[in-house]
């Protein structure tokens, strides 16, 4: 799974002209699924999001995460996170899992975020959605839940 994580002051998204889900200051998170994604992954990234030390405290040093100040948390479904570009102009989005399971992954992360404490809105589900958001930093970072199963450079695994 992949997370494109955005800290924001507020932020909201629509379907139809209709606002499905709203929050002030907080996390966006843009979810993609892959086809060989399972609940571990929702598991490892649900944790990291949470847990990242991407707020500021008094001198404005990045030392609180959304566990620490309560954080919101918008969850968007977004399945061209797994856009492959390097050929041609179209982008290819056969690495995206399919909609019943990137259905079930998306929801199991909702209920995981809501189940550590934090308030969660939401997007619908393979609608077409507006998303509107006040990026605060700005800060924005990428997360792969298969980065956990790489080897951090320059460090050593014995065999």
């Amino acid at each position: 799974m992949k997370a494109l994580v955005q800290r924001v002051t507020k932020a909201s998204v629509s379907v139809a002209g209709e606002t499905t889900g709203e929050i002030g200051a907080g996390l966006v998170v843009l979810l993609g699924v892959a086809k060989e994604d399972d609940e571990a992954d929702a598991r490892y990234l649900v944790e990291k999001i949470a847990n990242l030390r991407i707020f500021a405290e008094d001198e404005n040093r990045f030392n609180r995460s959304a566990l620490d100040i309560g954080a919101d948390v918008l969850v968007v479904s977004q399945f061209t996170l797994y856009a492959d570009t390097r050929k041609g102009r179209r982008p290819d989005f056969n690495q995206a899992a399919g909609p019943e399971v990137a259905k079930r992954l998306y929801d199991n992360t909702v209920q995981l975020f809501r189940g550590i404490g934090l308030t969660v809105a939401t997007g619908t589900f393979q609608e077409h959605m507006l998303v509107s958001l006040e990026n605060d930093g700005p800060v924005t970072l990428m997360l792969d839940s298969a980065d956990r199963q790489r080897p951090r450079r320059g460090s050593t695994s014995s065999p």
